[in-house]
Parts: structure tokens; C-alpha cells; sequence
């Protein structure tokens, strides 16, 4: 059933064309052939319409599960017109062209797929805050602590899929605090780190830094 629903996404045009085809020679070869031939062509319209619309991005979840990424970048270089793409399928598209970008340290490139799936419209707020998290995240690395700052505000304030994310942006933002050496928020920002009790143990040990540099700030 994969497999077939596979060559369906894949070849939606060749396969459009071949029902075409069919519908015609119906239609000329047998008396009242219309009757039985718009359904070929009724099928062919829509296989059409999805592949510009929908294009290959219902294969990649699979893809991306298993840790394939070149055959899940390989899908996404199918989509010749991204542009035609369903809104809700055009930021998808786009969001998943970012973290490759961001994979390959590719920062800019990976920050203009962002903002381009967030343009499309992304309705759900914590991706909206997932989005802002990764261009903050990628203006910090850039040097930009300023946008980086306003970036992982946002992202905070719009809300995040889940606490590590949240503990991440936190500890962002308290670690922006200090090079500023605004002490106050520093703190601010660590305590609320500290109270996603994150899993990953990444930000656990970040935490753990963060604590032995903070404990030596008086005040």
C-alpha cells in the first residue's frame, strides 16, 4: 500500500496524462463514451491540481522518521513551483528547507525559509514560536544579538511545542542578559529556564553552567 500510494504522489503527472489519454480514446471509440470518460478526466484534473498544490510533502514525515534525509531533501527538490503550493503545504515545505539549511549550517539560507514559512501563514502558535525560536537562535550565531534577543521574545510570547524548547529560548535570552551585563534579567530568565525541568540533557547541562556562573554574581 506504500509503495502504491508512492508511484500515486510521485507520477501524479504521467499519470494524469495516461487518463488523458484514456478519457479521449473512449470518448472517439465507443457510443456514449462521455458517460464513462469524465470520470478519467475528472481524476486527471485533480491528480493535476495536487501535484502543484500538495507536490511530494506527504512522503517526507516517513522519510525524516527514519533518518533518510537525502530522501527527504531529494523530495523536497521535486517541488519545482513552490510557489503554487497550498499555503499550510507552502510554509511546511519551506520549514523543512530551513532546518536542512540549518543542518548544513547553511544559516542563511535557513533564515529566509523561515521567514518564508511564516509568511505563508502558519496558524498553529506554538510553530509560530518554534519558527521565532530558530531565527533567534540563527541571528546569535550570525553576531546579531539584538535581533536574536527580540526573535527569542517572540518566541516565548507566541508559546513553544514543548519545555526543552521553552528552557532552550530561556536560557538564550539569559545568556544575552549577560553579555549585556544586565544581571537582573539574567537571573530572570535562568529561574524560568529552570522551571521547564527540561529532559534533554543538552539544557541540563547548560543549566548546570549557568548556575555556577550566576552563583558567583552578587546580588
Amino acid at each position: 500500500m506504500a509503495f502504491l500510494r508512492r508511484i500515486l504522489v510521485l507520477y501524479r503527472l504521467p499519470i494524469a496524462i495516461i487518463l488523458i489519454g484514456l478519457g479521449v480514446y473512449i470518448t472517439m471509440q465507443t457510443k456514449s463514451g462521455i458517460y464513462v470518460s469524465w470520470l478519467f478526466f475528472l481524476i486527471a484534473i485533480l491528480m493535476v491540481v495536487a501535484h502543484f498544490m500538495i507536490g511530494p510533502i506527504t512522503l517526507i514525515q516517513k522519510h525524516v522518521e527514519n533518518g533518510d534525509f537525502d530522501g527527504a531533501k531529494d523530495l523536497l527538490n521535486r517541488v519545482k513551483y513552490p510557489n503554487l503550493l497550498y499555503k499550510p503545504v507552502r510554509s511546511a515545505y519551506y520549514m523543512l528547507k530551513s532546518n536542512f539549511s540549518t543542518m548544513n549550517e547553511n544559516f542563511e539560507d535557513a533564515e529566509s525559509d523561515i521567514r518564508k514559512s511564516l509568511e505563508a501563514g502558519i496558524d498553529d502558535k506554538s510553530v509560530q514560536g518554534g519558527a521565532y525560536l530558530q531565527l533567534g537562535m540563527i541571528s546569535y550565531k550570525k553576531g546579531n544579538k539584538k535581533e536574536a534577543y527580540e526573535n527569542l521574545r517572540k518566541a516565548v510570547s507566541m508559546g513553544l511545542p514543548d519545555k526543552d524548547s521553552e528552557a532552550s529560548a530561556y536560557l538564550q535570552l539569559s545568556s544575552i542578559c549577560g553579555e549585556r551585563r544586565d544581571f537582573k534579567g539574567m537571573k530572570l530568565y535562568y529561574q524560568k529556564a529552570k522551571a521547564c525541568k527540561p529532559k534533554n540533557e543538552m539544557i541540563i547541562n547548560q543549566l548546570k553552567e549557568m548556575d555556577k556562573y550566576i552563583s558567583r554574581i552578587p546580588g
